[in-house]
């Protein structure tokens, strides 16, 4: 089975508690990962909202070290370690950050968390895109590092939309039409990434599946089933959220994917959307950048 997961926190969680990555007893790690026949892995750096400045490119620098020494060696045909930031704090309000984010091979960032930071507000607010965060969004898509509007406002989420010139990503976000969660995505939302070209995540977190959160592995069908009745097969893909937030017993841990594939075809899904879902459509996008 081949596998693109576009969100995972394991490299944050593998920092700040000192663990290593190659094996370990968080959701995910190098030794189980490795098991499937083709693994893409977007790793992210999650900036807290209350660190900014220094802080904040501190803990991306240490992030950075840690997924340079520990992941990079490991590259192959059949594994490919992708480095992400979750949070536009780690800018510190400076587009000259910018680059420094792209040398070190960042592909992908979220503009927000929760809060609000120097580019806009998160889910948790109403603020949409600042002047800054217009600025930057120009400036990332001149250096390719993908915006990603997960944990976004819905403000910020219509602000990036209108004056994003390329593919835009929601990396771990569900469907609010099957979930109520501020969290997840308006069909509306979710038909513009369609149009732009971008790519759609499925999280597993368990307050985005269901709202009383007892979800359990039938609960991501439905968010998959909701998004490809909107034209979904070439956007959906898997943001896991692994090691970021509490997820169904059923798939604690990365190993869990391939029975995760299986249930999809037990289901009588066609196998070519499925590896769409699970690899291709991730894949190909990220082969374009």
């Amino acid at each position: 089975m081949k596998l693109f997961d576009l969100h995972c926190d394991s490299l944050y969680r593998g920092y700040t508690e000192n663990q290593p990555l190659g094996e370990n007893r968080f959701h995910l790690d190098l030794k189980r990962g490795k098991r499937l026949d083709r693994w893409s892995q977007c790793f992210a750096v999650w900036i807290p909202d209350e660190l900014r400045g220094k802080a904040a490119m501190t803990l991306f620098d240490g992030c950075c070290e840690k997924f340079r020494r520990e992941l990079a060696p490991y590259r192959s045909e059949t594994f490919s370690p992708v480095l992400t930031v979750e949070g536009g704090a780690v800018l510190g309000g400076k587009l000259a950050n910018l680059e420094k984010l792209a040398d070190r091979g960042v592909k992908m960032m979220t503009l927000t968390w929760n809060g609000e930071n120097e580019l806009g507000g998160g889910a948790d607010t109403a603020l949409g895109l600042t002047p800054f965060g217009q600025e930057a969004l120009k400036e990332m898509e001149r250096l390719s590092i993908v915006a990603d509007v997960s944990h976004a406002s819905d403000a910020l989420f219509y602000d990036v939309a209108e004056i994003a010139e390329k593919p835009i990503v929601a990396s771990h976000s569900n469907a609010r039409a099957v979930c109520p969660h501020r969290r997840n995505l308006t069909d509306r939302q979710f038909q513009i990434l369609r149009d732009k070209g971008g790519l759609v995540g499925l999280n597993f977190c368990v307050h985005f599946l269901r709202e009383d959160s007892n979800a359990h592995f039938e609960d991501l069908l439905r968010h998959a089933d909701h998004f490809w009745s909107l034209g979904g097969e070439t956007t959906l893909c898997l943001g896991s959220d692994y090691d970021g937030t509490d997820v169904p017993p059923e798939l604690d841990g990365i190993e869990k994917m391939q029975d995760l594939y299986e249930l999809f075809l037990k289901h009588n899904y066609k196998e070519s959307l499925v590896n769409s879902l699970f690899f291709d459509n991730a894949s190909k996008f990220f082969a374009t950048l």
